[in-house]
């Protein structure tokens, strides 16, 4: 079911469509969306029941004591916003609001060199995906070489997509733990856990980490208290990905204009 969610919702961030002006096709709109949704959960359940009628799973093994049935719902059950249908009720630090989250990847110092946005409450699952961003930016503008490390707070712990990268010859520091919890969490110690860790304490991995603070953290600071831009004024998915790529590239801007004024003062 989650895995047929993430299949639309990737598919709608693609098509990416405008949303309407008129409130009556934005309920239309709106409508669809929903009748869209609940035909892929019944269409992901009747998958999944008949993945398990097999009674074997794809590696070979016999499933154990069938789940308990469920039923779809006969008609949508799901809510959505009519002003903007893209957007989601998402967890922000001051609780939860109607929005997006907006990804950004930057450099040493402190320029952006990938912005996207997404309509998930979490990081997880977005670090592979802004890493390919940057990669394809930088490849845009002619530059050749490969990122030295990949930093990330925890939320962006992904196991498989930072397996992934460290493949491609890409260190990756993130800590498994936040920084608000005290101790590990439960059932994530040993293995790739306990390695992360150990980098993270040696006086490299700990001095690499500590960089984040002073680069990504500095960019959305900026950005929301001293620039004072903290919503956007657009809706839809595509339209406020255009204006969040605006607002990094105008900080961009003003980063190199402080650096010329400086050397011109020298």
């Amino acid at each position: 079911m989650r895995e047929a969610k993430r299949r639309l919702d990737e598919r709608r961030a693609e098509e990416a469509r405008p949303i309407p002006r008129s409130r009556a096709e934005r309920l239309r709109e709106s409508k669809r969306r929903l009748e869209e949704e609940h035909q892929v959960e019944c269409q992901a359940n009747a998958d999944y029941e008949a993945y398990r009628a097999r009674g074997v799973m794809r590696d070979g093994r016999r499933f154990g004591a069938p789940p308990k049935p469920f039923e779809p719902p006969a008609t949508p059950a799901g809510k959505i916003n009519v002003t903007d249908p893209d957007s989601r009720n998402v967890k922000t630090p001051r609780g939860y609001m109607q929005g997006y989250n907006a990804q950004a990847a930057v450099n040493e110092r402190q320029i952006v060199v990938a912005a996207e946005v997404n309509a998930d409450s979490s990081d997880f699952g977005h670090l592979e995906p802004m890493l390919d961003a940057a990669r394809t930016e930088l490849a845009a503008a002619g530059i050749t070489d490969q990122p030295g490390v990949v930093v990330a707070d925890a939320g962006y712990w992904h196991q498989a997509q930072m397996e992934s990268i460290v493949s491609q010859g890409i260190p990756v520091l993130i800590p498994p733990d936040a920084g608000k919890r005290r101790g590990t969490r439960p059932g994530w110690d040993g293995g790739p856990y306990a390695f992360m860790r150990r980098v993270l304490a040696t006086e490299l991995g700990n001095a690499l980490y500590r960089k984040r603070q002073a680069t990504v953290e500095p960019m959305f600071a900026n950005t929301k208290f001293n620039r004072r831009i903290d919503r956007f004024q657009r809706r839809g998915r595509s339209a406020c990905r255009s204006e969040w790529r605006l607002i990094t590239a105008t900080h961009n801007l003003l980063k190199l204009h402080r650096h010329h004024t400086a050397l011109a003062a020298v």
